[in-house]
C-alpha cells in the first residue's frame, strides 16, 4: 500500500484554464442536520471493477492543463474539477495512480490529502454541504514511462498518447474514473517547439509563448466519460477533410507517414455516410478522425483501435493495409461514436452494448462489401451460425454475455457474443422494429450512460411486447437459447478442459473483434 499525507499551501484563486474562475458554495451553508458531513464512499460498486469510481459527488467538468518536457519526458500538470456534492462531505476521494501530487485545493483553500492505493483522499478546509458546487484543483507531475500495475500512457519516440479504457484514465489525471459520471472537458496542452499537442473535441486556441513553446487549447462540445479522453503529443500534421452534411473531419497523422496513410484516411467520409444511413441518425459529435499513433512498437498497446471520443487511436501499420483488410474494423471503431461514446455503459458489465453493436454493424458493412471474414465466411447468417455453435463453450469459459469479470471483460463473448444477442433479437422482432429500438435507445440516452436493463426496457417499449424474458435468457443464461427462425441450428457440447485466450486491455488480451 502506498500511503502519503501532506497539507498544501494556500493559493489566492482557483482558475479553469487561463481565465474562468469557479467558486465554492460556502461550507457555512451546510444543512444544520449534517453540519460536518460524512466521508464519501470510495467506490461506485461496479461489478467488474469494484474499487473504481467514487460516490458522494458528481463531476460536471474537467479542465486539464498539461505541459510536456521533451528533455526529461515528464509531464507537469494541473487538473481542475467542478463537482457537486450529492451528500454532506467531510472527505471525498478521486481515483489516482502513479501521479506525484504536489498540492490540492478545494474552492481556492488548501486541503489535506493522502494517497492510499489508487485513491486520492481529500479533506477540504470545511465540509461540503449537500448540493454544494466546488472546484477541486490538483497540481501534480507524471512520468509516462513509469511502470505501474496498469497505465493509460503510451510513450512514443516523440511524445505520448493515452489509452485510458477501461480503468486507467486516473494514471493520467485524478478523476472519478467511471463511465457513469460523464462530464464536460477542456484542455490546455503546452509543448516544445516542433511538437504538436492534440486532444478530444475542437481546437479553440493556439498561443506561442515567450520561451518558444506552444500552448494548444481544446474543448469537447459533448459530455465525455473519462475512459474516452485522448491527449497526444508528437510530430504530427493535421489533415482536414469534409464528411457528410459538412461534418468536419480531422486526422492527426505522423508527419513522416502522412502520404502513405492517406488512402486509409480518405475512407472515413464514406464510412460515416453508410453508418448514418444505417442508424438513421446524424453523426453525434462536432468532429471525427483517426489518430495513427507515432509508434508501431508491439508493446506500445496490444489492440488495433481505441475509440477515444472524436478520435480513434490506431497503430499506423494497420492502416497501411488494403481497404478490405481495414474497412470493417474502421467501421467497428466508428460505431463506438454512437454505442460507447454518445451512450456510455452504466457499468463495465454493460460492455456488450459497446462491443456487440460495434461488431454487429462492422460485420454488416463487411458482408455488404463482399469481403470474406477471418473464417472465410461471407454472410452474417453464416457467421452467426458458427458463433451460435460456440455459444455454450463461451458461456462456460467467459460467462454470460452481460456478466463479465475483470479477467474476461474483453473476451469474444462481449463482441461476437453480443452480436449473436442482437441478431437473435432482430430475428424475433424483424428488421424494422429492431432499427426502431436502436434509434430510440440512442436518442433516449444521448450524452448519458445506459445499462443493459435500459436497453431491455427500450426494446420492450418500442416493440410493444415484454422482451425481458427473451433478452435476459440471451444475456444472462448459462446455456444458449434457441435461435428464432433457425430451429436447425445446434450448439456444440462444452469441452470442460478448453481454455479460451483472454483479451488484454489494461491487463487483458484484446484482439477478439470479428471485424479484424
Amino acid at each position: 500500500m502506498r500511503y502519503r499525507t501532506r497539507v498544501t499551501a494556500p493559493v489566492a484563486a482557483l482558475m479553469i484554464g487561463t481565465a474562468t474562475a469557479l467558486t465554492l458554495d460556502s461550507p457555512a451553508q451546510a444543512a444544520p442536520d449534517r453540519p460536518t458531513g460524512e466521508p464519501g464512499p470510495e467506490t461506485l460498486g461496479d461489478a467488474v471493477f469494484p474499487a473504481l469510481g467514487n460516490d458522494g459527488y458528481r463531476v460536471s467538468e474537467y479542465h486539464l492543463d498539461l505541459a510536456y518536457d521533451a528533455t526529461t519526458k515528464l509531464v507537469e500538470a494541473t487538473a481542475t474539477l467542478r463537482i457537486r456534492a450529492t451528500q454532506g462531505l467531510s472527505r471525498f476521494s478521486l481515483d489516482a495512480l502513479g501521479l506525484d501530487i504536489r498540492s490540492v485545493h478545494v474552492g481556492g483553500r488548501a486541503a489535506t490529502w493522502e494517497q492510499v492505493d489508487e485513491k486520492l483522499r481529500i479533506v477540504p478546509a470545511g465540509p461540503l454541504p449537500e448540493r454544494a458546487v466546488a472546484t477541486v484543483c490538483v497540481s501534480y507531475s507524471a512520468d509516462p514511462r513509469r511502470t505501474l500495475p496498469h497505465t493509460a500512457w503510451v510513450p512514443t519516440p516523440d511524445g505520448f498518447a493515452i489509452c485510458p479504457q477501461p480503468n486507467s484514465a486516473h494514471t493520467v489525471f485524478p478523476c472519478n474514473d467511471h463511465p457513469s459520471d460523464k462530464a464536460a472537458f477542456s484542455f490546455r496542452l503546452t509543448v516544445p517547439e516542433g511538437l504538436r499537442a492534440v486532444a478530444n473535441g475542437t481546437l479553440t486556441g493556439t498561443d506561442t509563448l515567450s520561451d518558444g513553446r506552444t500552448a494548444y487549447t481544446y474543448r469537447s462540445a459533448s459530455p465525455m466519460a473519462t475512459e474516452l479522453v485522448q491527449i497526444t503529443v508528437g510530430d504530427y500534421v493535421i489533415k482536414d477533410r469534409q464528411g457528410p452534411h459538412g461534418l468536419p473531419l480531422r486526422d492527426v497523422v505522423p508527419t513522416a507517414r502522412a502520404a502513405a496513410l492517406e488512402p486509409a484516411l480518405a475512407l472515413t467520409p464514406g464510412l460515416v455516410t453508410w453508418l448514418e444511413d444505417r442508424l438513421g441518425a446524424a453523426f453525434p459529435f462536432e468532429t471525427y478522425g483517426l489518430l495513427p499513433c507515432n509508434s508501431d512498437d508491439p508493446k506500445a498497446f496490444d489492440f488495433t483501435g481505441l475509440e477515444t471520443q472524436t478520435l480513434t487511436l490506431y497503430k499506423p501499420g494497420f492502416l497501411l493495409q488494403e481497404e478490405k483488410k481495414i474497412g470493417s474494423h474502421m467501421m467497428h471503431e466508428l460505431v463506438h461514436s454512437y454505442f460507447g461514446n454518445l451512450v456510455s455503459p452504466a457499468s463495465w458489465a454493460d460492455l456488450w452494448l459497446n462491443e456487440g453493436h460495434a461488431d454487429f454493424y462492422g460485420l454488416l458493412y463487411r458482408y455488404e462489401r463482399g469481403w470474406a471474414d477471418s473464417l472465410g465466411l461471407t454472410t452474417m447468417e453464416a457467421r452467426m451460425k458458427d458463433t451460435y455453435a460456440r455459444g455454450d463453450q463461451w458461456r462456460h469459459d467467459s460467462g454470460p454475455v452481460a456478466a463479465p469479470n475483470a479477467v474476461n471483460l474483453f473476451d469474444s463473448q462481449r463482441y461476437l457474443g453480443g452480436v449473436l444477442v442482437l441478431y437473435a433479437f432482430r430475428q424475433l422482432v424483424g428488421e424494422d422494429v429492431f432499427h426502431a429500438v436502436e434509434r430510440a435507445f440512442l436518442e433516449r440516452f444521448r450524452g448519458a450512460s445506459a445499462s443493459t436493463d435500459d436497453y431491455i426496457a427500450v426494446a420492450s417499449e418500442v416493440s410493444g411486447q415484454d422482451q425481458s424474458g427473451f433478452l435476459r435468457d440471451w444475456l444472462y443464461g448459462t446455456t444458449t437459447p434457441r435461435m428464432p427462425g433457425h430451429p436447425d441450428w445446434t450448439v456444440t457440447p462444452v469441452a470442460s478442459s478448453f481454455a479460451a485466450p483472454h483479451s488484454k486491455r489494461g491487463g487483458h488480451w484484446h484482439e477478439n473483434s470479428a471485424t479484424l
